[in-house]
């Protein structure tokens, strides 16, 4: 982030927009449109990476507002992956038996115009109250099967260090949980925020701490973000990368291998590519599962194994994420990477217990 942009607020109006040269003036009245359902957030750091008024840019697709959000399709849901049937507790999403999610702030740096909490995120009840916090970390306390929490939101890295490291430290003591993993947007959306008191918050803890780092193309991986990520891995944190199919933003196989690359490179192991989830008005981003296999299938071979996510779809209804990547066997035959097809086993290959004369 230059000295410049340091100084600059956060876009949240058509106005601040157009100011940007990120929309054209004759769209202002759309972008407030948009506005006035879902928030709205570009900070200076991406708005620096964006390629001025140009809605076809893969970081101006992800980040500012388009016409297209308040077109609503059948099968689109207001929770997609059905958070509120498996929700406890304020805060709580119990949906597989170790895990837990935890929420405790709806607030996000920026907000991305395909999210799947685009109805609940940044508005009056986002954050969590100290007694409904209370109530969470006791379910979570209650319940010795979970083995692991995932922090998440809205983005938790926008919580004040000391609050997150009061967090951290109350997961810490609980003694069925080991794994204490966030996801956030942080590093790629505001970098700053990734200083001394955040990286002791997450540091604070015995248990492991992982950051999963939401990251759909190679430009966001800016000078400020790889230099983010290096203060995560310098304070021992781990980090694994999500990314979430999108047309126009990382359908191209070529945009996909880039990504990954980038991500690796930066010592971000790619964890999850998700399918879009059915999110209203994100139609405009959403590919075939035949496609995302397409992009699969490029990137298998071609990249280092390091490079490859598991490809998910999350089932609508709250029934949880499943693989939905490209299959390589078919009856008695696998297919390489190259789109050969071979018998297995080979017909050289012996039996086991049958003689071979």
């Amino acid at each position: 982030m230059t000295e410049a942009s340091h100084h600059r607020r956060t876009l949240r109006r058509s106005a601040d927009l157009a100011a940007a040269g990120l929309v054209a003036p004759d769209k202002l009245a759309e972008i407030d449109a948009v506005a006035a359902r879902y928030a709205v957030a570009v900070t200076p750091v991406l708005a620096e990476l964006m390629e001025p008024a140009d809605p076809a840019d893969p970081l101006v697709r992800q980040f500012v507002p388009d016409i297209r959000e308040l077109d609503g399709a059948s099968g689109e849901l207001a929770d997609p992956i059905g958070d509120h049937v498996h929700s406890p507790v304020k805060g709580i999403v119990h949906r597989y038996p170790d895990r837990v999610l935890l929420t405790p702030i709806l607030h996000c740096p920026v907000y991305c115009r395909f999210c799947f909490r685009r109805e609940r995120v940044g508005g009056d009840e986002a954050v969590l109250g100290e007694a409904e916090l209370e109530a969470a970390l006791a379910y979570i306390a209650s319940h010795p099967e979970i083995w692991e929490v995932v922090i998440t939101g809205g983005d938790p890295l926008m919580l004040p260090a000391t609050r997150l490291c009061a967090l951290v430290a109350a997961l810490n003591a609980i003694p069925h949980v080991a794994v204490i993993r966030l996801h956030s947007r942080v590093p790629i959306s505001d970098p700053e925020r990734i200083g001394p008191a955040l990286l002791d918050a997450l540091a604070s803890a015995d248990k492991a701490v992982w950051l999963a780092v939401h990251c759909n193309h190679p430009r966001e991986l800016g000078p400020a973000a790889r230099e983010a990520c290096r203060r995560l891995t310098k304070s021992g944190i781990p980090l694994v990368g999500q990314t979430v199919l999108l047309k126009g933003v990382n359908d191209d196989p070529q945009v996909m291998e880039a990504l990954m690359r980038a991500m690796v490179a930066n010592r971000i192991k790619p964890y999850y590519l998700h399918h879009l989830d059915l999110a209203p008005g994100t139609g405009h981003f959403r590919t075939t599962i035949a496609e995302g296999q397409a992009v699969m299938r490029r990137l298998r071979g071609r990249a280092s194994g390091l490079c490859q996510p598991t490809y998910v779809l999350d089932i609508p209804g709250g029934h949880g994420k499943v693989p939905v990547g490209p299959v390589y066997l078919d009856g008695n035959e696998v297919e390489d990477w190259q789109g050969g097809r071979h018998a297995y086993p080979p017909a050289s290959v012996v039996a086991p217990g049958r003689s071979s004369c």
